[in-house]
């Protein structure tokens, strides 16, 4: 199955209880560069709660993608990222200890388990 990197991706709601470890899906293997740990990555995403599945972030919404090193993204990203290669869509489900911690911590997403879609557009 393939995606079209022009259209934002959709997330079915999950089923069952959230998991307490990261999960990695990948919905398109991309045939590009290979993210590396120490890679900035150039991505589009779409960000998730697992229990309400309302949207809290999307680039799509801003209209551009993030460039980012991946050393100053959330856990779940540093772990989830490496391996992808550029032109994939990968699906990433985080429990809070890789993501915004527990709850109570000071953010807004503190204590939530969080599902992002990922689109690796470029590596550097």
């Amino acid at each position: 199955m393939t995606h079209d990197p022009s259209i934002k991706p959709e997330i079915d709601a999950p089923e069952g209880p959230a998991p307490s470890e990261l999960q990695i899906t990948d919905i398109t293997v991309g045939d590009g560069a290979e993210a590396q740990a120490g890679s900035t990555v150039n991505v589009h995403y779409l960000g998730v709660e697992y229990d309400s599945g309302e949207e809290f972030d999307a680039s799509w919404s801003r209209g551009e993608p993030i460039n980012f090193p991946l050393a100053a993204l959330v856990r779940g990203w540093q772990e989830g990222i490496p391996g992808m290669k550029v032109g994939g869509r990968r699906k990433l489900v985080l429990p809070p200890h890789l993501a915004y911690g527990p709850a109570g911590g000071g953010h807004p997403l503190s204590g939530k388990t969080l599902i992002f879609v990922i689109d690796l557009l470029g590596v550097s």
